[in-house]
Parts: C-alpha cells; structure tokens; sequence
C-alpha cells in the first residue's frame, strides 16, 4: 500500500502512519508493506511538515523518520494499491502509470468505502484542526483498508 498526495508532507504522511498504526492493531503488520510519497518533488528527502508529525504524536504515532519522496513509475509494479489522498493526485498518478496498471492508484477514501468522491483536504495552508480533520479521515480509512485486506 502506498499512500499518495502531493508533496508527501503532510496527508500522506499521516495516513502512512494511521494505516501502519491500524495494520499494527489488526495483527496484520507483517503481511502488508506500507509507504507514500508525492506526486511532486519539491520536498523530497525532507521530514513530515511539524504540525503532521504534532497531530501524529497527539494520537501517539511517530512519524518523524518517514522523509518525503516523489512517486515513482516504478511504485507501480512495488505496490499493489497507491491511495490516493484526492482526485488531482489520483489523475497525476494514473497519468504516470505504465499501461494496464492505471487502476492500482484509486481514491483512498473512496476506495476504502467512507463515501463517493471523499477526498482527504490538504492542511498545509490551514490550522491544527485541519491536520486533526486529517488525522480522522486517514483513521477511518485506514480501519476500513485493514478490513478489506484481511477478507
């Protein structure tokens, strides 16, 4: 599972984290290997944004080692799903795909059942409240991802 957004700063480093800590809590850790990146490349090799790796540790999940990096075409053939933190990043992705592999990256909170077009809102501009809005909608995800890779 890869988690996808654009700079790899802030959404996808929380849902790689809220995905690992739920993975961990459904005994499911080992079986699934778990990642993100950027769709850009503007960050890369840099830590999560301060307010993610805050919002993080205030749900007792450290993700200050995780440095950011650009999606790959080569994620592709490394992942089976690249979940996608909004439609934008979804078409970037897909746009990169080698042929016949487009659908591996789908809309994760789509994907993962919490609604039609559900999008995780990028925080970077707003306050603690929208990393924590974040926070909830990767958990959520991330729960329900659990359950779908365990059937």
């Amino acid at each position: 599972m890869l988690v996808v957004c654009l700079g790899n700063i802030c959404r996808s480093p929380l849902g790689e984290g809220a995905l690992r800590a739920a993975l961990r809590a459904a005994g499911q850790q080992d079986h699934v290997h778990v990642d993100s990146a950027g769709t850009a490349g503007w960050h890369s090799g840099k830590p999560p944004d301060p307010r993610a790796q805050a919002c993080a540790l205030r749900h007792a999940v450290d993700i200050g080692q995780q440095r950011a990096r650009q999606l790959q075409v080569e994620d592709f053939f490394r992942f089976d799903w690249l979940l996608c933190a909004d439609r934008d990043n979804l078409a970037a992705a897909r746009a990169m795909a080698p042929p016949g592999l487009e659908n591996r990256a789908v809309l994760w909170l789509e994907w993962a059942g919490l609604g039609q077009g559900m999008q995780l809102p990028d925080p970077y501009y707003g306050s603690d409240a929208d990393f924590e809005q974040v926070w909830d909608l990767a958990s959520a995800a991330a729960r329900a991802t659990c359950r779908r890779v365990a059937r």
